[in-house]
């Protein structure tokens, strides 16, 4: 029998993971399969492997695991393959198969300029957007947002749209921020891109509230989040990965 996994990274506040399985539950109800469970990659439970023995306790003979992360890092690439790996060896019966994060995707690109309307200001000539990313060491996660960035840029009416990380990764929040003092840009929207709420966040809306100048308004959107657009991007990809299923082999 077919499960789904789902496998968010999780947060240490309950909020955040709330609204998480909000998120997963809503998309749930869009994937007709027997068996769907949802945990968390650390800081919140129940964990993977206790999701995969719950998957395993309701009869599933083969286990879809779907990544609920945005870009592609050491999470998706090295984290959950080792729980998989865990779970092979708890389970040599069940086969298991692993999809993707959720990428660089039209439908991404599209909510983050819903983030920008929903100001419900105008969008002045020059306007300018900062996508803040979690970061990492991995550069992959730098190359992608990039390219969602030149994506936005190149479908809406923005002067310019940059990237800027939290850790790992340069150029770093600060910078940008510092940066943005130093340009003649006039507005300037910035877009967290982050799945849910949590310290991260709050940090934020804190160095916003530090380098904000009067005479150049920094407009603090709502993170990505869980917009429609992302819950089809989620759907995409739990339906792509049952149509063509991507088999781990155990080691």
């Amino acid at each position: 029998m077919q499960a789904v996994l789902y496998v968010g990274h999780g947060s240490r506040i309950q909020a955040g993971v709330e609204e998480a399985i909000q998120f997963i539950e809503d998309c749930q109800v869009l994937i007709d399969v027997p068996i769907q469970e949802i945990c968390f990659l650390e800081l919140a439970s129940p964990s993977v492997d206790e999701g995969i023995t719950k998957c395993v306790d309701r009869g599933a003979t083969k286990i879809a695991i779907v990544p609920i992360l945005l870009l592609t890092a050491h999470h998706a690439n090295e984290d959950i393959p080792l729980e998989i790996e865990a779970g092979q060896i708890m389970y040599p019966d069940v086969e298991f198969t692993y999809g993707k994060a959720f990428g660089v995707h039209p439908k991404i690109v599209a909510s983050l300029y819903d983030r920008v309307i929903e100001q419900q200001m105008p969008i002045e000539e020059g306007a300018q957007v900062l996508l803040i990313g979690r970061g990492s060491s991995d550069q992959a996660v730098k190359r992608d947002l990039t390219q969602v960035a030149q994506l936005l840029a190149n479908k809406y009416p923005f002067k310019k749209v940059d990237v800027c990380f939290l850790y790992g990764t340069a150029p770093s929040f600060d910078e940008a921020l510092k940066q943005l003092r130093q340009t003649t840009h006039r507005q300037v929207f910035v877009i967290p891109y982050l799945l849910f709420s949590g310290i991260l966040m709050n940090g934020i809306v804190k160095k916003i509230a530090l380098y904000a100048a009067n005479d150049q308004p920094i407009i603090l959107c709502e993170n990505l989040g869980y917009h429609k657009y992302v819950q089809d991007v989620l759907v995409e990809r739990v339906h792509d990965l049952l149509a063509t299923p991507t088999i781990v082999r155990a080691i």
